[in-house]
């Protein structure tokens, strides 16, 4: 893949963590009050079943154990993990232990795939983690060693959704929008039973809450997850796995523009880390100089 071509691509999957960002304004602001599992199911199951019913592409093969553990840990089980570890932590200690994903891509990369990886991406990892505790925490951030733990599984979840996705690929005969649905349809109906059994269905929908659901499933789910895995198909799973430090930015930025929230020059100096961050993990080509040249991988297996 040549540079251009490679920005690009970075560029299309950034746009995923970026809507992602926006998840939490969504919640708290358009859709019906405590009802975090709800909004997860329904950003998952009726985008995948559409996907589906629009692909009319089946599995094969292994693809039918495959693509269960794929919708499970990148959709279901970090789904649940997300929303029960922001009700868990506050003061965005969820985010900063989430943050810690790059690093187990790493590992898991290294083991999995076989993957190089540079020291100069372990010292990206460490300025991004830093860059996120500057961005998200404050001086009331307590512990919940519960919501520490669902936090750490959910890390793991997403991770391993990574490589695994890396690893397999998918099916040859399947686009990536449809691979897409299937994850999205196992994934929700993981988290149908969890929800209903725990919040049950919200007993006043509004017009406003349907939009709320309907982005959440559209931009939220159909696009983002699109672009997503898009992106760990063309991209290193390393550099992916670093974009989704932008979620975070994204969530502090929305909510000064929109909810009026302070920002401050902390923030600032921690959304600059974290932009940093991203660069560092960018494998450069060791055939031109270090400073302008990116070298983009395209594994496919």
């Amino acid at each position: 893949m040549n540079t251009t071509s490679g920005i690009k691509t970075m560029l299309l999957t950034a746009i995923a963590p970026i809507v992602w960002g926006s998840t939490y304004i969504v919640t708290t602001e358009v859709l019906p009050p405590n009802s975090p599992l709800m909004a997860a199911l329904v950003r998952a199951l009726p985008a995948g079943i559409f996907l589906v019913l629009f692909a009319r592409t089946l599995p094969t093969g292994h693809w039918w154990w495959r693509l269960p553990v794929l919708g499970f840990f990148n959709i279901g089980f970090f789904f649940y993990c997300l929303f029960f570890a922001a009700t868990e932590l506050p003061g965005g200690m969820a985010a900063l232990v989430m943050s810690f994903q790059p690093m187990l891509v790493m590992m898991m990369s290294w083991i999995l795939l076989s993957a190089r990886i540079t020291p100069l991406q372990w010292v990206a990892g460490g300025v991004g983690i830093i860059g996120i505790g500057l961005l998200v925490l404050n001086q009331t951030a307590s512990l919940s060693i519960q919501g520490l733990l669902i936090a750490c599984l959910g890390t793991f979840s997403m991770a391993s959704g990574v490589v695994l996705t890396k690893k397999w690929g998918r099916p040859q005969d399947m686009s990536t929008l449809r691979f897409t649905g299937w994850q999205l349809l196992f994934g929700g109906v993981f988290l149908l039973p969890t929800t209903l059994w725990i919040e049950g269905v919200p007993e006043k929908i509004t017009v406003l809450n349907y939009l709320g659901y309907g982005y959440l499933s559209v931009v939220g789910a159909m696009l983002a997850y699109f672009l997503w895995f898009r992106g760990i198909e063309q991209l290193p799973t390393v550099t992916v796995s670093f974009l989704g430090f932008l979620s975070s930015v994204s969530a502090c930025l929305l909510g000064y523009v929109i909810l009026d929230q302070a920002l401050t020059w902390t923030q600032i100096f921690g959304a600059g880390a974290i932009f940093i961050s991203i660069v560092l993990a960018i494998p450069r080509s060791t055939s031109t100089t270090y400073s302008t040249t990116l070298a983009f991988s395209l594994k496919r297996n």
